[in-house]
């Protein structure tokens, strides 16, 4: 799993206790229960913050198939000689374009 995945998995869980506390609130409505609603508050916050904080860390992930192309300068013995110029597409040397 990415940290990304764990992070939302995270969060689930945390919106799961919140809704829990609200079906249990009729029964249990006291101070202890407050508590545990303000704790799950708080953790709501501290999961948005560590999913912010984890971001900026984080590169953006790269989707698959795409290759980084360097910025390094070619070599140009790649486009020296007419011997594969043809097979690539660009046409023979000792010709021109009409």
């Amino acid at each position: 799993m990415s940290l990304n995945d764990d992070l939302t998995t995270i969060q689930r869980c945390v919106d799961d206790l919140a809704r829990t506390l609200g079906r249990v609130r009729p029964q249990l409505d006291g101070p202890d229960l407050r508590r545990v609603c303000a704790d799950s508050e708080h953790l709501r916050e501290s999961v948005a913050l560590l999913r912010a904080s984890a971001g900026a860390h984080q590169a953006p992930p790269r989707p698959e198939g795409l290759v980084p192309i360097p910025d390094t300068p070619y070599d140009s013995s790649l486009w020296t000689g007419t011997d594969g110029l043809d097979d690539e597409g660009l046409g023979a040397g000792h010709r021109h374009a009409p």
